[in-house]
């Protein structure tokens, strides 16, 4: 009897340890098959998009601490459409916003963003994720820019500084691609030649000469620049609803100070609350020695309605 239960038990073990060694294995394939489906992008278009519109409003009235009222709000535009055919891919993606701030004790309705900028990489695969690469990058913003200032009264004025087109940026160049999926790529470009365009009738006025406006020449309109570029863009989920896109631009001017590297770092945090609203957060800092000596950095926060399409 005694061995009898003992061979009972041996096989009743046995036959755990083979089912859970079917289940693992069945749990495996399961995941690598997810992986592969994700990472398989089908022939044809792909396309994506999301409108997402910021407000913010402050409304005071006998406060006693101080404060100003003030209204502003920011629409913005992030759509891709990428194709791939067999070993071709081509991804595209076009970036807009626009915002203003209205406030009580100001003359002028004042911008609190302004940016339009293309991106596009066209490759063809040359091994596993690499690409042969040639992509052009496009930046420029909708309306005229001003610094504010007040004069000897004391009233506010503003003195107009830039306007579509200028400065208008094209970057464009051949490279090698690299692409583990459509959230995480990266390109290299060591022959880009990069535009810087303007308007010059800044660059033949004064205070804006001999290279004081973008790095174009007095009474010139467009600057040209032989370097290196680099970009790489990386989506991925913190948690549930909570996604972090990054963008890190890289370019390093052969001609004159290549020890300068131009960078432009964007990153925007999407905290999901239902289909249609979120909080938004859009940061971007830049670094190029030609517009400002240091950095210029942007940030937008508030609660937007999305709609993706």
């Amino acid at each position: 009897m005694k061995k009898f239960l003992y061979v009972l038990s041996l096989i009743a073990s046995a036959t755990v340890v083979q089912a859970q060694n079917s289940e693992k294995e069945l749990i495996k394939n399961t995941e690598q098959a997810a992986k592969k489906l994700a990472d398989t992008i089908p022939n044809g278009w792909i396309k994506k998009g999301n409108i997402s519109f910021l407000f913010n409003q402050s409304n005071f009235n006998n406060w006693t601490a101080g404060g100003e009222n003030n209204l502003s709000g920011n629409l913005g535009i992030n759509y891709d459409f990428n194709y791939k055919k067999n070993d071709v891919s081509w991804d595209n993606k076009v970036l807009a916003s626009y915002g203003l701030l209205q406030s009580e004790n100001s003359s002028f309705n004042k911008k609190t963003d302004d940016r339009l900028e293309f991106n596009s990489i066209l490759g063809k695969q040359a091994f596993e994720n690499w690409y042969y690469s040639f992509f052009l990058n496009f930046r420029t913003q909708f309306t005229k820019g001003y610094q504010y200032g007040k004069d000897a009264n004391g009233a506010e004025i503003r003195n107009h500084t830039t306007s579509f087109l200028s400065p208008g940026y094209l970057t464009l160049g051949p490279g090698m691609y690299w692409k583990k999926n459509e959230n995480l790529r990266i390109n290299f470009a060591p022959l880009t030649s990069k535009f810087t365009f303007v308007d010059n009738t800044f660059t033949s006025t004064p205070g804006y000469v001999d290279g004081d406006y973008f790095g174009v020449d007095a009474n010139k309109s467009m600057r040209y620049e032989l370097g290196f570029y680099a970009s790489a863009y990386y989506k991925f989920n913190l948690m549930t609803n909570v996604s972090f896109e990054n963008t890190l631009n890289l370019y390093s001017n052969y001609l004159e100070d290549p020890q300068n590297v131009d960078i432009d770092y964007s990153l925007n945090v999407v905290l999901k609350i239902n289909k249609y609203l979120s909080t938004n957060v859009q940061f971007q800092a830049i670094y190029d020695d030609n517009a400002f000596q240091g950095f210029q950095t942007r940030e937008v926060f508030g609660l937007g309605v999305n709609y993706g399409f």
